[in-house]
């Protein structure tokens, strides 16, 4: 069995896992006391770096790093990310670090609130405001969802580094193919419910985007309502929701090597924010959303109340995949068979909020 990192970033500190040989292990928390929001598993290196985005009360928000799987952390002497003098703000939180794939070796995306996106050429130790998203026109009419004003999803074309799409909450997709220069909404039929037109140029609320393993065009959407699916990159989308018992939810991954399959985790409603149904279970689409499969094998039966925030969800890039979510009630399960069986290997730990996994040597 593949050994595999686990990253759990909790509301209490990070926590790094281990399978070594189909045995768990789990230590921390590193950080303690400091929200870890955002979490990145760099593996186009030789060695494995972490990436951290921790939220001290009393030190302020910093990105962190480890090259040797958690056991040492290292902080730059400067802020990682600052926002530039003439914009006015700062740093309230780092939403999201994402590594930007074999196309640009070296570059690290981070998503930040207030909504920016800085970029990073040195393997995420010092970023770069991403101007052309910060002074987009329809800035000045961006809205926060109930977390804030954030870009909290990063999504990168394996095929060409120029392109790049994100997610901010509550602005909806942007689109750049020409490496962050300039920048269009992508939102054509995502439903805005709360807002008087349903169906505007941008404010929709996307809560995440997951990409495809087979067409990178292909990308899969939890709204705030409505579960999506874009064939062209973006550029449109269509509601895949059907057959799931609600399309209300944060969380949404892509099967790291098979065409077509997704995971998602509903939720029952904006104004109850608990698993659908009271179940704690995770929906698989194997078609690309014509139909959903529930799977509970190992999950609990009683009732439930552990809601799976947008980043608490994902996979590794084992063969089968390993699946991963976190909930706030700070129970951490895991399936090593493409989500088919569950096991639990966490009770009790501080609010899940954000789960990363990869196969490591």
């Amino acid at each position: 069995m593949t050994d595999v990192l686990l990253a759990v970033g909790t509301r209490k500190g990070l926590f790094v896992g281990r399978r070594r040989g189909g045995a768990w292990s789990l230590d921390g928390p590193h950080f303690p006391a400091q929200a870890i929001y955002s979490v990145g598993i760099d593996t186009r290196r030789s060695a494995p770096r972490l990436l951290a985005g921790g939220d001290s009360a009393h030190w302020g928000p910093s990105v962190f790093h480890s090259d040797d799987l958690g056991a040492s952390w290292h902080e730059p002497k400067q802020p990682a990310i600052r926002y530039p003098e003439d914009t006015g703000t700062s740093l309230e939180r780092v939403w999201q670090l994402h590594p930007a794939g074999p196309a640009a070796p070296g570059v690290v995306y981070a998503g930040t609130e207030p909504g920016a996106l800085f970029r990073s050429e040195d393997w995420g130790e010092s970023f770069e405001l991403v101007r052309p998203l910060w002074e987009h026109p329809t800035r000045e009419e961006w809205q926060p969802g109930g977390g804030g004003l954030a870009v909290h999803t990063v999504v990168t074309d394996p095929r060409n580094a120029d392109a790049v799409t994100v997610a901010v909450s509550a602005a909806g997709v942007y689109r750049s193919r020409d490496g962050g220069e300039s920048w269009a909404p992508s939102n054509s039929g995502v439903e805005a419910v709360f807002l008087p037109d349903h169906f505007p140029e941008f404010g929709q609320c996307v809560h995440k985007i997951a990409q495809d393993a087979g067409d990178p065009d292909r990308l899969y959407l939890q709204n705030h309502w409505g579960v999506y699916r874009s064939d062209d990159a973006g550029a449109g989308w269509t509601s895949i929701g059907e057959g799931l018992p609600s399309d209300f939810g944060f969380s949404v991954a892509a099967h790291p090597h098979r065409a077509d399959v997704a995971y998602v985790f509903p939720i029952t409603a904006d104004s109850d924010r608990v698993p659908a149904g009271r179940r704690c279970r995770v929906y698989r689409t194997e078609n690309a959303g014509a139909d959903w499969q529930e799977l509970s094998a190992g999950l609990p039966e009683e009732p439930h109340y552990g809601t799976v925030l947008r980043d608490a969800l994902c996979v590794d890039d084992s063969d089968p995949a390993g699946v991963y979510f976190g909930n706030r009630n700070g129970e951490l399960f895991a399936s090593a068979d493409d989500g088919d069986s569950w096991s639990r290997l966490a009770s009790h730990l501080p609010d899940v909020l954000c789960v990363r996994a990869a196969a490591v040597a």
